[in-house]
């Protein structure tokens, strides 16, 4: 489990524990109920189901990879200066994706079980661990009861609608302003429908005397937005099928993830100072290009949006992860001086 993975935006994955609730529509085509639960029946899924601490021997797999991400930077270290080809070619820390069949800051996880955790990252000042939660109203009292944020952790939230995006987007920079984690992210995969990505001043970010009373919203991907109040990564993709728990993939608009993607990018901006933008995937379906791929039925899934954009149903493969032709796999900078 995490060795390798074939998400596209981190280098690993690790369980600290299985089990989860689902608390919004991103959570309607949850792949690790369909896994965890439904397929291999290794943990109960829900309010009344269980949290399940995995083996001492998954516990250690992050010591592995620090040891060998420890070992790397120091072969680029000793070869440097012989190997002009190297120079200025750091190699980058691997990211972990921490609880990709859980959440971190999940109410119903033992409190001694999140505490152990943040000392394993501490423990692995090598790797840079994604923390990607549907709760981040629980960051900053949970950080606080488990001994503070370890300096290599990034925060993130999933915001797969507007509504999403509104609540939550909210409490990740306020948790970010108090804790300053590597890097702030938002996951918008599955993206459900277009976001216009401005964030309200919550009273809580009033609070901190950060915006004009009269204020109402800001851009968090503006240059001139302050460090602490921006997202510096955005996670675009469409849904997958997951048939063992009921669950069609609808389409999602490539117009949405444009619109994600071109706030990110600001003329005369460098690059280094841009909000990152990866994609993911396109999900089930891609536009249609009047071909028709049809289904063992015969059967041709078509689906037309307001704009009349025509999406058609063609598997994830052949759906693939461009946008426009282009394949966008950019990674944030990093906070970090060890990282520099």
């Amino acid at each position: 489990m995490g060795e390798k993975t074939a998400i596209s935006w981190c280098d690993h994955t690790f369980n600290p524990w299985l089990g989860c609730t689902a608390v919004s529509p991103a959570c309607d085509g949850c792949y690790a109920e369909a896994l965890m639960d439904k397929r291999f029946g290794r943990v109960q899924w829900g309010p009344h189901g269980e949290r399940r601490r995995t083996s001492a021997g998954n516990w250690h797999q992050p010591i592995r990879w620090n040891k060998k991400a420890l070992a790397d930077l120091q072969a680029w270290e000793d070869s440097k200066e012989a190997a002009a080809e190297l120079r200025g070619v750091r190699p980058a820390p691997p990211f972990v994706f921490c609880a990709s069949l859980s959440d971190v800051f999940d109410n119903q996880v033992d409190a001694g079980w999140r505490s152990d955790l943040f000392e394993l990252m501490r423990k692995t000042p090598a790797l840079v661990w994604l923390m990607l939660t549907k709760r981040p109203q629980n960051i900053l009292k949970m950080v606080e009861q488990a001994g503070g944020l370890p300096d290599n952790v990034a925060l993130g939230t999933t915001c797969e609608d507007q509504k999403r995006w509104d609540i939550n987007v909210p409490h990740l920079i306020y948790a970010k302003s108090e804790l300053r984690p590597q890097f702030a992210f938002v996951s918008a995969e599955p993206l459900l429908e277009l976001i216009v990505p401005h964030v309200p001043i919550t009273q809580e970010l009033r609070h901190r005397n950060l915006f004009l009373a009269q204020s109402e919203l800001f851009d968090p991907f503006h240059p001139l937005t302050p460090w602490e109040l921006r997202i510096d990564w955005i996670i675009t993709g469409g849904a997958s099928d997951q048939p063992l728990i009921g669950f069609e993939a609808p389409p999602t608009n490539p117009r949405w993830v444009r619109r994600l993607r071109d706030a990110c990018q600001w003329m005369d901006t460098p690059p280094l100072e841009q909000t990152a933008f990866h994609h993911k995937q396109n999900g089930e379906w891609a536009v249609f290009d009047g071909e028709p791929v049809l289904d063992p039925l015969g059967t041709a899934w078509l689906y037309t949006f307001n704009d009349l954009t025509t999406m058609q149903k063609v598997g994830l493969e052949r759906a693939g992860r461009m946008l426009d032709g282009v394949v966008h796999d950019a990674r944030p900078a990093l906070r970090g001086a060890q990282h520099a």
